[in-house]
């Protein structure tokens, strides 16, 4: 899927794009005032204010309409330079506006674009006339505060995309039609998955077929650490206001925290894993020997999110990361970080998933330590991603407040790209908690630490997999593995019952449907709750001792033992094929 964002022409299509919208609205509703209408990853929005009234998608088509007149009509889009002063005397009804302007640094450019009887406060570029802007669908509109700010208006924002032909647009089209069938909100209810409740918004409830999808890819993750020499722990849910100002989440997270009082002291439940991990390090001596040291932790966190930014196992209030932390010394570092890389790259192998790196530099404020550390820090990552054989992208300032960071980000099947993976690098935390380890000639040293997850959030994780498989997952992942139907229940369910033990003592999650339903609507469910195999079981099967099975997806059914059977099966569940789902 392309990055509209990261495009230069879909990018200045889309921008342009944005004016178009805005224009139209202003045609048909004259009162509208504008925000901002940015291009993102997948089009644009414009957020306006139509002086309370609210647009429902019923809306759209009216203001698509007016948007093809005005393309049709192909005007010039024209740009000018204007003082400050200029500039606050054109904009002078419109507040939004005027507070761009006066937001604006002072010896900025300013510029509008005119489009016949429209002009917009902007900074460009567009395309040299809306004739260009042909090929265009409205997607969807929502309510938006000003400035993301409760306490402000609320604004109406519409969402839309732009490409240069119809038939791009349409393949787009067609694949928000694909990704909605996969949404992971709609198959979670369907499957059986999790749940969400009014009493917990943004607190997910996982059900029996999702908790077997989520101990099977932790046990995965166990299984995987325990092969890369890694100790586990589990550390408090609460801890002390004092820890958290130790490490710097007080002064620099505290918005997103919960907190509570115990014994009239203020506690905060813990946002991350890592001033925790710190403290189990501390309670024992280390010796250089001991390095590197591998802690891998399944920490539940919670962390306040806005409720309007929720969304199904995407973005939630508490979740559990796959945490570990790494302590080394310096001459370590980059041999650790290019192990890891190469740890990430088969973990994702097994999910079928590709995925970019990023290098991700020191914010501009909101950090803690000095720039040298930063420098050294950010060098040495690098460093170690080319020689693990990999490039990486440069994403200058979205550091941690500790430390800079190598991002995976994933390609699913859609294309749809997500940051999951990452490695941090921390100089810093070490020397606010006193780290040390005893070196060879007996002085204190301070390590050097890795901060790192794979899954990234285990709900999240979840959640991609869910609409990167569309629910049909690998036979190792799946809830059931193979539902068993008897053609005739009076006659074959006896057998179809010994089947079904014999499936379970071979440890294969087994469903058997012997329902007073037809054949064709048992074997058409089972589809539809995307089982890997279905085994019919009827007269021959009964009298030859065999079972007939037939994969999800595939019409054809196949005859074997129910031995061939069950070894056909193990060895798919042991290698963790993906190329029968």
């Amino acid at each position: 899927m392309v990055n509209i964002k990261e495009d230069s022409k879909l990018n200045i299509l889309n921008h342009s794009c944005a004016h178009l919208l805005a224009q139209a609205v202003k045609h048909l509703y004259p009162n509208a005032k504008f925000w901002v209408g940015p291009v993102i990853d997948d089009g644009f929005y414009y957020d306006i204010d139509l002086e309370g009234k609210s647009l429902t998608l019923d809306d759209l088509p009216q203001i698509e309409k007016e948007m093809k007149k005005i393309a049709k009509d192909g005007k010039r889009i024209v740009r000018e330079e204007l003082t400050r002063e200029e500039a606050l005397e054109k904009f002078k009804n419109d507040p939004y506006k005027i507070d761009l302007i006066n937001n604006m640094e002072k010896d900025s450019t300013i510029s509008c674009y005119t489009q016949g009887d429209f002009t917009d406060l902007c900074r460009g570029p567009h395309v040299e006339s809306v004739k260009f802007l042909k090929y265009f669908k409205l997607l969807k509109v929502s309510g938006a505060y000003w400035k993301n700010d409760s306490k402000n208006p609320m604004l109406q924002r519409i969402y839309g995309v732009c490409f240069e032909t119809q038939e791009q647009l349409d393949d787009y089209l067609n694949f928000l039609e694909e990704a909605k069938k996969r949404d992971h909100k709609k198959l979670g209810r369907e499957l059986g998955l999790f749940m969400m409740s009014e009493y917990g918004p943004g607190f997910p409830f996982f059900l029996h077929n999702g908790m077997i999808l989520r101990n099977e890819l932790e046990n995965f993750w166990y299984q995987e650490h325990i092969k890369e020499g890694y100790e586990f722990i589990k550390t408090p849910l609460m801890l002390n206001k004092d820890l958290w100002e130790l490490s710097g989440h007080w002064y620099n997270y505290r918005e997103n925290m919960y907190t509570s009082e115990i014994d009239d002291k203020v506690f905060a439940i813990k946002p991350m894993n890592c001033p925790g991990g710190m403290l189990v390090y501390k309670n024992s001596l280390h010796s250089y020997k001991d390095l590197p040291l591998r802690v891998g932790e399944l920490g539940q966190v919670h962390r306040h999110e806005a409720s309007g930014a929720l969304n199904g196992l995407f973005r939630v209030r508490t979740f559990t990361q796959d945490d570990a932390h790494l302590y080394m010394r310096e001459d370590q570092i980059e041999e650790e970080i290019i192990r890891l890389i190469n740890f990430i790259d088969r973990m994702y192998k097994v999910f079928n998933l590709t995925y970019d790196i990023e290098l991700s530099t020191r914010p501009s404020e909101k950090y803690i330590g000095d720039i040298a550390i930063w420098d050294k820090s950010e060098k040495a990552l690098e460093d170690a991603c080319k020689r693990a054989g990999h490039t990486c992208k440069i994403n200058p300032g979205d550091g941690a407040f500790y430390g800079p960071k190598l991002d995976f980000h994933i390609k699913d099947s859609l294309g749809r790209v997500w940051q999951c993976g990452t490695i941090q690098l921390d100089m810093n935390l070490p020397e606010r908690f006193d780290l040390t380890y005893i070196d060879k000639d007996g002085s204190k040293k301070r390590p050097v630490m890795l901060h790192r997850v794979i899954y990234g959030s285990i709900e999240r994780f979840i959640g991609i997999l869910i609409e990167h498989y569309a629910g049909a997952f690998p036979l190792w992942l799946a809830p059931v593995q193979v539902n068993i139907i008897p053609v005739n229940s009076e006659y074959h369910s006896e057998y179809a019952n010994k089947v079904k033990e014999c499936l379970r003592n071979n440890n294969v999650r087994v469903e058997l449907d012997d329902r007073n339903e037809k054949l064709g609507y048992r074997m058409r469910e089972s589809q539809t709750k995307k089982i890997p195999y279905t085994l019919i079981i009827g007269e021959n099967e009964k009298e030859n001792k065999v079972i007939s099975y037939r994969k999800y997806r595939k019409t054809d059914t196949m005859t074997i033992s129910l031995e061939e059977f069950i070894e056909l099966i193990k060895k798919e569940i042991e290698t963790k094929s993906i190329l029968n789902r």
